[in-house]
């Protein structure tokens, strides 16, 4: 059974802390939501649709609260009632030797918590976004989008995982060796799936308004953004929600546009949209994060060594928390498993920092887009309209912009922005 020592102690407050704290925010923005649709975004929105965003942050709100409750429930009680351990001595009685039975580790403590968050994943999709008009997923495409993304993660996170276990159990200095072998692994699929993996799920087709085509062309050019390819996704096939980004590395860069996204938009605006993606090519934004992940990586690897052995200080406490044998041909697998959840408030820590670098970017990104279209109201038209596309909340709170959101709220985007012209 679990030993409730210092570890488990620092843990259940740290989750407990941030669940907390992810509900004051909730309900700080909640209070924050004015009755009055602000002047910015009149002649865009219009006040019934702007009460329909009020009453979709509430129901997005209650939904989060709901499920965060449930998903800090179902994990405190796996693992006060032994249940890691549980798993743990079901796999080894199969005799899978150790990659084996940390592979049958790993999958069947994923596949009960997807199964425990798969009720939430459905009321989501095919009620609460349903109810508001965004979603466009039937049962058939949730279902083989389901099959297929199981299936990749059984081939291409297992034989990650697989990799991972074998460096850990022969390897000297294994986790320097994990850590090259994963970011290796992860900048060669980020270079494949636009190609590979993408059209699994989405049907990637050339544009065909040559007037849009050309303008975005021009763009490229001036801006030298060494553009290949520009594309039209079928993202209306699950949400009318609009959206667009860039693929590729190095020469080859590729652009997709959301179907939705062209349809909402002017060429100006989707050339505005376009041009503040590329400025985040433009102002290295990309390359920063690339090498801020693989030093992240690179720590989290680090920790991992030390989490999986038994014999130091956090390995011990550990395993002892959740019940596991260190001794088990799973054990390094579990280990895995375990630091991931006892790494997760740091995990939260580094995603509000990374959070605050990417607010930055944005606002790095508007202003070259302005600078480069000569207006800087393009750009604030497009972002008026993907917000209302979206029902976007327009007045988060500042707590919840600080702990969650990667971009500023789109009004103070917008006052920034026409501080530029």
């Amino acid at each position: 059974m679990p030993e409730l020592n210092l570890l488990a102690i620092l843990l259940v407050v740290a989750l407990t802390v941030l669940w907390k704290l992810d509900f004051l925010a909730t309900l700080l923005t909640l209070k924050n939501l004015k009755p009055e649709l602000p002047e910015e975004f009149r002649g865009v929105w219009d006040d019934e649709k702007y009460l329909k965003s009020q009453s979709y942050e509430k129901a997005q709100a209650q939904f989060g609260v709901v499920s965060s409750i449930s998903s800090l429930t179902i994990l405190l009680a796996f693992w006060f009632f032994g249940g890691f351990g549980w798993v743990d001595g079901l796999v080894g009685e199969l005799g899978y030797g150790k990659i084996g039975t940390g592979l049958s580790f790993i999958s069947l403590v994923y596949l009960g918590f997807w199964l425990s968050s798969l009720p939430f994943d459905l009321y989501h999709t095919f009620v609460l976004e349903e109810r508001f008009g965004f979603n466009k997923t039937t049962a058939k495409t949730y279902i083989i989008d389901q099959i297929k993304s199981h299936f990749l993660t059984a081939i291409l996170g297992g034989g990650i995982v697989a990799l991972i276990l074998w460096i850990f159990d022969s390897v000297p200095n294994a986790w320097v060796w994990a850590w090259l072998s994963f970011t290796a692994i992860s900048l060669a699929l980020t270079y494949l799936a636009p190609s590979f993996l993408l059209p699994l799920f989405n049907k990637f087709t050339p544009l065909e308004d040559q007037e849009l085509n050309e303008a975005i062309q021009s763009m490229a050019v001036k801006c030298e953004f060494p553009l290949t390819e520009i594309s039209v996704m079928d993202g209306s096939r699950r949400s009318s929600k609009s959206n667009a980004f860039f693929t590729g590395f190095g020469k080859r860069k590729k652009i997709a546009l959301f179907d939705t996204l062209i349809e909402s938009q002017t060429t100006d605006e989707l050339v505005g949209v376009l041009a503040h993606e590329i400025g985040h090519f433009k102002r290295k934004h990309i390359v920063q994060r690339l090498v801020i992940s693989i030093i992240q990586t690179a720590l989290i690897f680090f920790l991992l060594g030390m989490a999986t052995n038994p014999e130091s200080s956090l390995g011990s406490q550990l395993y002892a928390a959740f019940g596991i044998s260190a001794e088990s041909n799973g054990s390094i697998a579990a280990g895995l498993v375990l630091f991931m959840i006892v790494f997760k408030p740091v995990s939260r820590a580094l995603s509000v920092v990374m959070n605050m670098l990417s607010r930055k970017h944005e606002f790095e990104a508007d202003e070259y887009a302005a600078s480069n279209q000569g207006t800087p109201n393009h750009l604030i038209s497009a972002l008026k309209k993907l917000s209302a596309n979206n029902l976007s909340n327009l007045t988060p709170h500042p707590l919840e912009v600080f702990l969650d959101h990667s971009h500023p709220p789109v009004l103070v985007r917008i006052q920034a922005l026409k501080k530029l012209g």
